[in-house]
């Protein structure tokens, strides 16, 4: 009996899928819940699995192939077993190799009677020509004695032109030396639609950066004072500096809801929550999983969800709920050694806030100058619906928040 092995469900906000990688191949034992194929969409990877023992039957989709939800990609013939490798097939074949080598030697020796006559043959001796190089004109192409002396008249002249060439030849470029491989392959969907974002970003929002920089000294000083107690009373959850700047950006959020809203058409929509957008590296490039409520979260809840999506990037476990939506985002180029760059808005979000690294610099503070852990904040945001002003004091609310932590606590 076969069965259907059809893509899965999309979401409404994912229109098709691509084949990314067959994990059988026709003819494969199966079992239930293994791996099959993976089906690559514009934000995720999604896993089909086989829904009962047997053999893969005829791949329907593949790799490359664009479908659609629960399109027809293949069937497995359950029951069914594996078959055995055809190896008596390729025995005729390589039976019949060595006698097409012993033919190559005697079909050799008739070689230069099939290129030339005689006579042109001991004439191309005499001058030291290469019959095979020289084009023949008679039947059958075969060299004759005429063709062998325009060969030497041509070999003649040769030399006269050759001191013209030199120049020539000198000034021609070295040749390049080494391993000069190169590589193509088609780029992924996440990585076209990233992409596609980024062009459309800049194409259709009139945005702007604006930078401040915070001293870190008051969040390490606290990190470092409860870390090993936060995660011991928090079942292992390690206290970062990522769950600091949710809670000072949803913070800031409602003190400037216009930095939480977004544009849909001609109207503007004031969101009533703060879904966070956190960017997270993986091996398939940088994705975007979302914090709900992140205005609700406290830091030990905030930092546990920024680890576990952490862990699904990383195995490919993200699913499309959890990179959909948003209101605001924060990405942290520190982690890889940025000291300041311009991050891109995520449509249709009004503003993004990108940190950076931490490094100790000279500071003057009350006319003195005293070495501070510092780093560069960067926000970049949709001028359309947000004002300059409105931009840089959230920027500065955010740097006030961070460096006087307990206004976190006491709401000020």
């Amino acid at each position: 009996m076969a069965i259907e092995i059809k893509a899965p469900s999309f979401p409404e906000s994912v229109a098709d899928g691509t084949v990314a990688t067959w994990h059988k191949k026709p003819g494969d034992a199966v079992k239930r819940d293994d791996l099959i194929v993976d089906i690559e969409t514009d934000k995720v990877v999604l896993e089909v699995l086989a829904e009962a023992d047997g053999v893969l039957g005829a791949i329907v989709a593949e790799e490359g192939a664009t479908v659609l939800s629960n399109q027809l990609l293949g069937s497995i013939e359950a029951g069914g077993a594996a078959a055995a490798p055809a190896a008596a097939a390729s025995a005729p074949a390589a039976a019949a190799a060595p006698a097409q080598a012993a033919a190559a030697p005697a079909a050799a020796s008739g070689d230069e009677d099939a290129i030339g006559a005689p006579a042109a043959r001991k004439l191309a001796e005499e001058n030291g020509i290469n019959l095979s190089s020289v084009k023949g004109t008679g039947k059958d192409g075969r060299v004759t004695k005429e063709d062998v002396v325009a060969a030497i008249e041509a070999k003649k002249s040769a030399p006269a032109a050759a001191p013209a060439a030199k120049p020539a030849a000198a000034a021609a470029p070295v040749a390049a030396v080494g391993d000069r491989t190169e590589k193509r392959v088609p780029m992924t969907r996440l990585r076209a639609k990233v992409a596609e974002r980024l062009v459309e970003a800049q194409s259709n929002m009139a945005m702007l950066t604006t930078f401040n920089e915070v001293d870190m000294t008051e969040v390490m000083a606290l990190r470092s004072k409860y870390k090993d107690l936060f995660e011991k009373s928090h079942n292992g959850v390690r206290l970062g500096f990522m769950s600091f700047f949710v809670k000072a950006a949803t913070e800031a959020l409602k003190r400037y809801p216009a930095v939480n809203a977004s544009i849909d058409g001609t109207d503007i929509v004031y969101h009533g929550y703060a879904d966070v957008g956190v960017a997270v590296s993986s091996d398939r490039g940088l994705v975007v999983p979302v914090l709900r409520n992140a205005e609700q979260m406290s830091l030990a809840e905030i930092e546990g969800g920024i680890a576990t999506f952490g862990k699904k990037a990383r195995d490919g476990k993200l699913s499309i709920d959890e990179m959909t939506g948003g209101t605001f985002t924060i990405t942290n180029g520190g982690t890889f050694g940025s000291m300041m760059s311009t991050p891109i808005v995520n449509p249709p979000q009004a503003a993004i806030l990108g940190m950076h690294n931490i490094l100790q610099r000279p500071m003057a503070i009350n006319g003195q100058v005293v070495i501070r852990p510092m780093m560069y904040l960067a926000l970049s945001y949709d001028h359309r619906l947000i004002d300059g002003k409105e931009a840089v004091t959230f920027l500065v609310t955010i740097k006030n928040l961070l460096e006087d932590p307990a206004r976190l606590l006491l709401d000020i």
